[in-house]
């Protein structure tokens, strides 16, 4: 018989056996790989913290250079994400019991408003500049004259007040498309300017008014701020979507818990 090996075995058979290791070692280094964020997980119901790695465990760490400069290595030593202290305690002992929040939940980052402690650099274009930008700073951006321009407009909470006037407009230079509005507040020290992602707010053109079904108009005071009046980072980026998020199910007390 043309490759055989002996009576038993063939090349085909070999070649058989090959693949299987081959895609077997492949699925373990795709799952080695996939585990460089987010791990080891936690059990924090134990008695003691128990840290969980699974099969296959984590990998070495391994240095990326960054496009603009500066290195990232993964897996790293998320020590501010672990020392997150959450305001939540379970309703019962079991474990899978439902976390109630026990500070305000839409700054604490719990359910809804939570969030992950992602780079404090805002994600930049190929041209090293950051990707979202207000208006102010891009005079190369308009609004297309058939949309309505909310600069100007009042913005109304929930409750239907108004929580402020929406003062710019930010852009995804890579899209391009609108990103947050920046709307100037008043907050118990004074006036300050706080983002709205788009995707939390409704247009109103015949009322010149943009609304947000979120957050009360108070809770606009609150939102969180961000270090530079022209550049967001994505860890901003993630806190500002989280409390608006968090309004949904937090806002008010009617909100919160089971419908039956």
């Amino acid at each position: 018989m043309r490759g055989a090996i002996n009576d038993y075995i063939d090349v085909a058979q070999l070649v058989l056996y090959a693949f299987w290791l081959f895609f077997i070692g492949l699925v373990i280094y795709l799952r080695r790989e996939d585990k460089r964020e987010g791990y080891p997980l936690d059990n924090d119901r134990a008695n003691e913290r128990v840290q969980i790695q699974g099969f296959p465990g984590i990998p070495q760490p391994k240095t990326f250079d960054l496009s603009h400069g500066g290195t990232y290595q993964a897996p790293h030593a998320d020590a501010g994400e672990r020392a997150r202290d959450l305001k939540l305690w379970p309703n019962e002992a079991w474990p899978g019991a439902p976390l109630n929040p026990t500070g305000n939940p839409m700054l604490d980052g719990v359910g809804p408003a939570s969030y992950a402690l992602r780079s404090n650099e805002p994600e930049l274009e190929i041209d090293g500049h950051p990707r979202i930008q207000p208006m102010r700073h891009l005079p190369d951006f308009t609004i297309e004259s058939r949309d309505p321009d909310p600069r100007g407009m009042l913005v109304i909470g929930a409750d239907g007040k108004t929580a402020g006037t929406v003062s710019d407009v930010w852009v995804d230079r890579a899209e391009p498309q609108i990103r947050f509005l920046e709307v100037e507040v008043q907050a118990p020290a004074g006036k300050r300017n706080v983002l709205l992602p788009i995707g939390f707010l409704k247009f109103d053109a015949l009322r010149k008014q943009v609304k947000v079904r979120s957050i009360l108009a108070s809770q606009f005071a609150d939102v969180p701020g961000i270090a530079a009046d022209d550049r967001v980072s994505l860890r901003e980026e993630d806190r500002i979507a989280g409390y608006y998020a968090g309004g949904t199910l937090y806002a008010t007390p009617e909100r919160f818990g089971p419908y039956l």
